[in-house]
This record gives C-alpha cells, sequence and structure tokens, in this order.
C-alpha cells in the first residue's frame, strides 16, 4: 500500500511543501512572499467582465489592479460585459497564459479578493488529510532534493533504463528507454518497465506541475494493452477528476489529457531560457547563509554571488538579519557565474 508523508519549510521570503509517495517527492509546493494571492488556486474573488469572446466562448475578466484572468462559459450561461462576479480560480497562470476562472455567481462592488487561497500548511492537509507535517531541517532537506528532481529532464528507472520527461509548448513527451538492460527475457523487461513508468511519469508530472496533452512513448512492441491502460489508469487516480487516457496506439505510444491546475514548476524557478532565476538562486543563497550561520555561531559570513543575485537576494537578506542579526553580507561580483554561490566566514 501507498505511503504518504509530508513536509513543511518555513524559509524567508519562501514555503515549500512536499509530499512524498513511498519515500519519493511527489509534489512541491511554492509560495513566496510576493505572490499574488489573487491568482493561486482557490482564491475566490468578485471580478468584472472586460470583454468576451464568443467564437472561443471565453470571457476576459478584469480582476482589479490591471490583473487579468479568463471565464470559459457554455452558450446557455453567457455572461454580459460589465458585469460583476464571483469567480474562483481553478487554474493558476502559465506562461503566456492567463488564470482560468469558474463562475460561483453574480456579486456586486469593484474587483477584490474575498478569500485567498490556502496556505502551504492547508494544501498539505488537502493533500494528505490528517498528515502532521515534518518541519525543520528534515523538511527542509527534502524540499532541496524535491526541487533538484523537479528541475531534471532524465529520471533513472529502478532496475536500469530513463524516463525522460520534456515539456514543449504544445504536450510534454515522456520517453522510456531501456538502453542495453533488456537481458534475454526481453519481453518480460519490457513489460515490466512500461508498468514501472507509468507509476514513475505519473508522480513526476505531480511533482513538476505539468498538465495538458502527454504522450508517452512506451518502449518495446506487441503491448498488453489492457495491462497498460488499466496500470495508468491506478497511476493517475490522484489527478482526478479531469484525467482522460487513451489506449496504446499502433506506434507504441500512450496519449493522456490531465488537468492544469498550477503554475509548472519550471516557470516558477526558471527564466524562459530554462536557467534558474535571480529570485531562485538569491533564494538558495539565503538558505546556505542560514546553515552557515547556524554551524558557525559567532563568524562574520560573507556571501558572493551574481549582480542579478545579490539584488534579488537584498531584500531576503534585511529579513535575514532580523534573524540572525547584521554578522553577514552578500557581496555582488561582476565576473562571477550565475549559478555560483559562495558563503564563507571572514
Amino acid at each position: 500500500m501507498s505511503e504518504r508523508r509530508t513536509y513543511l519549510d518555513i524559509g524567508i521570503g519562501e514555503t515549500r511543501g512536499v509530499v512524498t509517495l513511498d519515500g519519493r517527492p511527489e509534489r512541491l509546493l511554492v509560495r513566496r512572499d510576493d505572490d499574488d494571492l489573487r491568482l493561486a488556486l482557490g482564491a475566490r474573488l468578485v471580478a468584472r467582465v472586460a470583454s468576451l469572446e464568443p467564437t472561443l466562448a471565453t470571457a476576459f475578466l478584469d480582476l482589479g489592479g490591471g490583473v487579468e484572468a479568463i471565464l470559459p462559459f457554455r452558450p446557455d450561461a453567457r455572461p454580459v460585459r460589465g458585469q460583476a462576479l464571483q469567480v474562483e480560480i481553478r487554474g493558476e497562470p502559465r506562461r503566456g497564459k492567463l488564470a482560468v476562472t469558474r463562475s460561483l455567481g453574480e456579486a456586486a462592488g469593484a474587483p477584490r479578493l474575498l478569500s485567498a487561497a490556502p496556505d502551504i500548511a492547508g494544501e498539505l492537509q488537502a493533500l494528505v488529510p490528517g498528515s502532521r507535517p515534518v518541519e525543520g531541517d528534515g523538511a527542509r532537506e527534502m524540499a532541496d532534493d524535491a526541487q533538484a528532481e523537479a528541475l531534471e529532464i532524465l529520471h533513472p528507472l529502478a532496475g536500469g533504463g530513463v524516463l525522460a520527461v520534456e515539456p514543449t509548448r504544445a504536450l510534454t513527451a515522456i520517453d522510456v528507454d531501456l538502453g542495453a538492460t533488456k537481458g534475454q527475457d526481453a519481453k518480460r523487461v519490457t513489460r515490466q518497465a512500461n508498468l514501472a513508468a507509468l507509476g514513475m511519469a505519473a508522480r513526476l508530472l505531480r511533482l513538476k506541475g505539468l498538465g495538458g496533452i502527454v504522450v508517452i512513448d512506451l518502449v518495446g512492441r506487441g503491448h498488453d494493452g489492457a495491462a497498460l491502460l488499466a496500470a495508468a489508469r491506478s497511476a493517475f487516480a490522484p489527478d482526478n477528476p479531469g484525467v482522460s487516457i487513451g489506449p496504446v496506439g499502433r506506434f507504441g505510444t500512450m496519449e493522456l489529457s490531465l488537468p492544469r491546475r498550477t503554475q509548472p514548476l519550471l516557470e516558477r524557478l526558471c527564466r524562459d531560457d530554462g536557467a534558474l532565476s535571480d529570485r531562485t538562486l538569491a533564494q538558495q543563497l539565503i538558505r546556505r547563509l542560514q546553515a552557515e550561520a547556524a554551524a558557525q555561531p559567532g563568524a562574520r559570513l560573507v556571501a558572493r554571488c551574481a549582480p542579478g543575485v545579490a539584488t534579488a537576494a537584498a531584500p531576503l537578506g534585511v529579513q535575514l538579519a532580523e534573524r540572525i542579526g547584521a554578522r553577514f553580507s552578500i557581496e555582488s561580483d561582476a565576473g562571477r557565474a550565475r549559478e555560483r554561490l559562495d558563503v564563507a566566514a571572514e
């Protein structure tokens, strides 16, 4: 029977929550202090209908302060331009895409936030009812491990082989590759690998926050379609409602459609080019400063990083100083590689 545990890492400027499945990270939740709470999954707001696109059955909503979202509607429930509605965020914004809402009925007044989405602790409780999150150093280590795995493309399969997960603009492609590990009983090995890969793919897609169309390129030929379909339904059951799974096709691929709910972690943590953002690197730098401060209570610490990272870390450093005192400095080095972060005692 599968076992899920939760971890809560409350850091400076950022809170991270992790759900593990049989000891492996299954979900990573990230909430930063400057996030717009109006756009978080589950937030409820009063919005005003700014415009309509009847051919797309979509209304564009004004959430206030220049923030927008969309509302898909049925032909018999078409809103009116200028109308005030109470809505709930059902899909967080993604790169180039607005947040998606659902209507809860008519409202009155100016656009505003009515109730914020659950905090990270509340989300963990909803995902694993009755769980008591691990906190402290254990939670930080698990969150770091989950973040590192979420950003990887290649993931080793138990028993050999590799699973590659690569999101594109149109879909997420997953490749199952056994390499030279098939051995003599190739049919048995490939069957076991494909069944294991489906469970691993489901976990990794949840960890990475990926949804939409997913195409899994299975290994081998002559697949047991019924067994693979049953395995996929079991593996992706936690993502319901909204999961659609197609049969194994003639080319050995399985297609799925998964609901898009949260912002993909790759977008959350990285720039458009896939490199870690200055803010993400700044959070890592602050965590290193905290760790060194705990390990060397009386030391004066110096952190060195690239200029963009130093700028992003500056407000976080103010908060850190309130906790450990002003016994550290963050120095900008124009010639330093962005991802090189150094913390040392003077």
